[in-house]
């Protein structure tokens, strides 16, 4: 499969999965807050550079158009190589992103809480990031070419 329909599979994939997050993330205070803990890690990144956005939109939409690209480039990894591992790598990819958000906050300084807090949010997490792999999956088995 072509590069371009990868990125354009992992493309959707990072769409479906904040799609997914900003419609429930304000609808219980067990719910992740993948952005939160994005915002966090944009503001300390930039604070090695001595910038910091102090702005909420500004840092909002940053920290979102942030997280596409990542995203976008991590999922497109699901269509590279043979397809016929594709649900591995779904699963493998989906599983990885969703454990690492909820493990890496903390060894790397930032909060943990909007993400790992409790069970609620843990599980959530992972399953929005499993939810963009499967996504990005779907995607690449519509465009694989005969």
């Amino acid at each position: 499969m072509g590069k371009i329909k990868n990125i354009i599979a992992g493309f959707a994939g990072a769409v479906a999965m904040n799609v997914l997050h900003e419609a429930l993330k304000n609808k219980s205070n067990k719910t992740p807050r993948i952005d939160l803990l994005g915002e966090e890690a944009l503001n300390k990144g930039l604070g090695l550079v001595g910038e910091h956005i102090d702005d909420e939109k500004t840092l909002y939409r940053a920290t979102l158009v942030g997280d596409l690209i990542s995203n976008t480039v991590y999922y497109s990894l699901i269509g590279s190589g043979k397809q016929k591992y594709i649900w591995a790598k779904v699963f493998f990819f989906g599983l990885s992103a969703g454990i690492g958000a909820i493990t890496l906050p903390e060894p790397m300084g930032l909060r943990p809480e909007p993400v790992a807090e409790n069970n609620e949010k843990k599980v959530l997490t992972i399953g929005y990031y499993l939810f963009g792999a499967i996504v990005t999956g779907l995607l690449v088995k519509a465009m694989k070419t005969k």
